[in-house]
């Protein structure tokens, strides 16, 4: 799971604490927008920015603990400073997809590549790989097997499966162990503070919270639902420890260039934060965040 870096709080006026100067940022991509950005949460500025190549076009996006910013395009991952440099590259074949890429926490990373077979690849910090898991996904379509995977405490393997409509946990051999039925189109999945996996719907517009162990939803979020807005394509989400989650609103297929492209919702799905859509700023499917 994605670690969100916080601050230390001060306690004292008399301690003072340089981590509470620290202000959260949001590394930001997605299909459609030629660049990756940081930019700052509280004023929606764009701090650090990388262009992006047409064959380059990003599906994922993760900061590491060192600063160095790691994406996903169809053909391959790419590791980069914040001075542009290329630390390495990792390219699939032409009948693959890469759509997923995140930093574990043990430092290593780990890629999610749709193909026949798919297959999960772990790679170690020189960006060489370690481990390789190869599974059939009996999806013909790549772009219809899945998108952000996700590494859980546990050694496994929580997939997004778009075309099968459920959320499929593996283990380390590459056997199914859970499947949650969604329905609709589950793009993203996280693990939320309580164990629980929440679920976005992509041109399916939801989140959903599943009790993995019962397999019962015990939250669904739709527009219907939220304060303010409305969800177009919702793609990946980020769970903050107080409950609020923070989720992407890409609109790249859509003529409605009115709805925020990032929103904060709490428990309760009040919207308390939003980035409305801006000319600088669409079509935003992947965030990761951070503190400095």
């Amino acid at each position: 799971m994605k670690t969100i870096k916080k601050g230390l709080i001060c306690l004292t006026l008399l301690l003072p604490c340089i981590s509470c100067t620290k202000k959260e940022k949001l590394l930001i991509g997605g299909a459609g927008w030629p660049q990756i950005a940081i930019i700052d949460k509280a004023s929606g500025e764009i701090e650090w920015s990388h262009p992006l190549t047409p064959e380059e076009e990003c599906y994922d996006v993760d900061m590491t603990p060192d600063g160095e910013i790691l994406y996903a395009f169809k053909l391959g991952a790419k590791l980069i400073t914040r001075s542009h440099e290329t630390v390495w590259t990792y390219e699939v074949n032409e009948s693959e997809a890469l759509y997923s890429a995140t930093c574990l926490e043990s430092g290593n990373y780990l890629l999610g590549i749709a193909g026949y077979p798919a297959r999960i690849v772990e790679l170690d910090r020189n960006g060489t790989p370690v481990k390789e898991l190869s599974f059939q996904t009996a999806t013909p379509e790549l772009k219809r097997q899945f998108r952000h995977i996700l590494k859980t405490a546990q050694n496994t393997y929580l997939l997004p499966m778009i075309d099968k409509h459920k959320v499929l946990e593996i283990n380390e051999s590459g056997k199914a162990i859970n499947s949650v039925y969604c329905g609709g189109e589950p793009v993203s999945v996280a693990v939320a503070e309580n164990g629980n996996w929440l679920v976005t719907g992509g041109d399916t517009p939801y989140i959903m919270e599943f009790d993995p162990k019962s397999h019962s939803a015990v939250r669904t979020v739709e527009t219907k639902d939220i304060s303010y807005g409305a969800l177009m394509y919702v793609g990946e989400l980020i769970p903050y420890k107080n409950g609020n989650v923070l989720i992407t609103n890409w609109d790249g297929r859509s003529n409605e260039k009115t709805q925020p492209v990032l929103l904060e919702i709490d428990p309760d799905n009040k919207v308390v934060w939003r980035l409305p859509f801006l000319p600088k700023i669409f079509n935003i499917s992947t965030a990761d965040s951070f503190f400095e």
